[in-house]
């Protein structure tokens, strides 16, 4: 009997948050570059087709939020209000997921990255990967845009204000710090914006 897709996908979200799991605990005892994804899938109890069909590299694995960060950037921006500016909607956006990437627990998958290269390498392409995306909902947004490559520029900074706050003292203000000149950097992108919002151009 065929599942229904609802359960489907629920299985199958399952069955990736256990691979990324045992992958993770396999890595945090022994270290990134000892552990092979044979281990990681017989930790998982599943076939290496299987973990493959829901993580395409060994780093992904580390990253399993990847996809969902993505998202998340992107519908900073296709989500929000009509009428509200779209630099606080991305900051709002990335305060919580330096929340989620510095709160209790962290710091040990944070170690681990540092200490590979390959992770770090990962990260940086990742994060481009964002930027990209991010700069691709901009352009599309209905207000007023910037041109292709302010959009791309303000998207770089959004990330780079991810990535810095995880390195600050005090992440939420780091956070702040940043956008305030990311604030400046629309301004004179797309000054349109705060004046006329984003129904305006709808109309």
């Amino acid at each position: 009997m065929t599942e229904p897709p609802g359960r489907r996908e629920r299985k199958k979200a399952a069955t990736r948050q256990k691979i990324a799991d045992a992958a993770l605990r396999l890595f945090l005892e022994r270290g990134y570059d000892a552990v092979g994804i044979r281990e990681v899938a017989a930790e998982a109890d599943v076939a290496v087709t299987t973990l493959f069909s829901h993580f395409a590299s060994k780093e992904a694995l580390v990253f399993e939020q990847d996809e969902n960060f993505e998202q998340r950037l992107t519908q900073a921006v296709t989500g929000r209000e009509p009428h509200e500016p779209l630099v606080p909607a991305l900051r709002r956006e990335i305060h919580a997921m330096v929340r989620h990437c510095t709160a209790d627990g962290a710091a040990p998958v944070r170690r681990l990255i540092d200490a590979s290269r390959a992770l770090r390498e990962y990260e940086d392409s990742m994060r481009l990967r964002h930027a990209e995306s991010l700069a691709a909902a901009i352009a599309d947004d209905p207000g007023p845009s910037p041109t292709t490559t302010a959009g791309r520029a303000i998207a770089r900074f959004v990330i780079d204000a991810y990535a810095l706050a995880q390195e600050a003292a005090d992440p939420e203000a780091a956070v702040d710090e940043v956008f305030r000149m990311i604030e400046a950097a629309w301004q004179v992108a797309a000054p349109a914006e705060e004046s006329t919002g984003r129904a305006s151009s709808a109309t």
